[in-house]
């Protein structure tokens, strides 16, 4: 059955129709209609949003003790597909991603970044794949090679604690990069947020302490900001009412740098994107009007989480042979954010979901 999509576009907002054709979208029809390939319509207007993006989700494991389950990554990506969040980046995993994922046709498309490289000390015992500073390189470069490209390397994790060393961290990106590789660095303090920035990475996951001085470096290289906004705020009410102390202040500090700081990359220049690291699966819209709500203009909060999203991990947007994965709702999302979790009709892969 081929079927036929007609709304107003985001972002380019043009109204525009589309066929399915297997599981790509096509701006004329499909040839064969009549000889058994019926036509029919499923979205007759509204508006037409890429599908969402969850760039930093672990599904598979909710608790580090509770290890990582082929069962629970099934129904947090069906949770993640029932809510419209069609493409996911899992940046690190407790184990390598099974093969089923890249082949079932009902669920989000995955970029996966492999086990977490993890140096002594720098991250929950035994999660990820602990090594010593001088094989973070090599280690590196096997996760990106094993998942779809993509390394996630721990740049630091207690806050009084020292961070990677930036001639390690620097090392270890280039290494990547030298195979093709990204590398996002997960990062909670003032010097792992410099030193990820310094080392050219891909993505600051978190960035708390970041220096906002670092901005136009990021945008000039590409760094893309992923500040996680969602998994932070419940925590910041929780130390907030903590007695005062120096980990209070610091951790406030960059709870309060990273909201700053979402409205400053934006200023700077830097790819903003949405992504939750949290649970339930699903909830990548709240993230983006907690972008929203931190600065971001309406349109670039929703693309956060959608076409921007997607071009960053280098797929398209909604045109003649892109994939046929959308979300469409009945009134603008970038005017009423509050509809962003809620499609009126998702396809995925040229079926509807909903």
């Amino acid at each position: 059955m081929i079927m036929r999509i007609r709304g107003v576009v985001l972002p380019e907002r043009v109204e525009r129709t589309f066929w399915t054709d297997g599981e790509v979208l096509r701006t004329e029809p499909p040839a064969g209609r009549g000889a058994g390939r019926e036509v029919e319509t499923v979205v007759d207007g509204g508006w037409l949003v890429p599908g969402l993006v969850d760039v930093h989700t672990h599904p598979g494991a909710e608790e580090p003790e509770h290890g990582f389950d082929e069962a629970a990554l099934r129904r947090h990506l069906e949770a993640h597909r029932d809510a419209g969040v069609l493409l996911v980046r899992t940046p690190g995993t407790m184990r390598r991603m099974p093969g089923w994922v890249d082949t079932e046709p009902g669920l989000p498309r995955v970029r996966s970044a492999g086990r977490w490289p993890a140096t002594p000390g720098r991250f929950f015992p035994g999660v990820g794949r602990d090594l010593r500073e001088d094989r973070l390189p090599g280690a590196a470069v096997e996760e990106a090679t094993a998942a779809s490209g993509w390394c996630k390397i721990i740049g630091d994790w207690r806050w009084d604690e020292p961070a990677v060393p930036l001639d390690v961290m620097t090392a270890a990106v280039d290494a990547v990069h030298a195979v093709g590789g990204r590398v996002a660095v997960h990062c909670q303090t003032a010097e792992g947020s410099r030193n990820a920035v310094l080392s050219g990475a891909d993505s600051l996951e978190h960035g708390m302490h970041l220096d906002p001085g670092l901005l136009e470096l990021m945008a000039r290289q590409g760094t893309a900001y992923i500040p996680t906004l969602g998994a932070f705020a419940e925590s910041a009410e929780v130390w907030r009412g903590r007695e005062r102390s120096a980990k209070r202040s610091a951790w406030l500090a960059g709870w309060e740098g990273m909201v700053a700081n979402v409205r400053a990359a934006y200023e700077a220049g830097v790819t903003v994107l949405a992504g939750t690291d949290t649970f339930p699966c699903g909830t990548v819209a709240a993230e983006s009007r907690q972008l929203f709500d931190a600065g971001l203009p309406a349109g670039e909060a929703v693309g956060a989480a959608s076409w921007t999203a997607r071009k960053w991990l280098g797929l398209p947007g909604l045109a003649d042979g892109a994939p046929a994965d959308l979300v469409a709702y009945d009134r603008d999302p970038t005017a009423h954010p509050e509809v962003l979790g809620r499609p009126a009709r998702i396809v995925l892969r040229g079926r509807v979901v909903r």
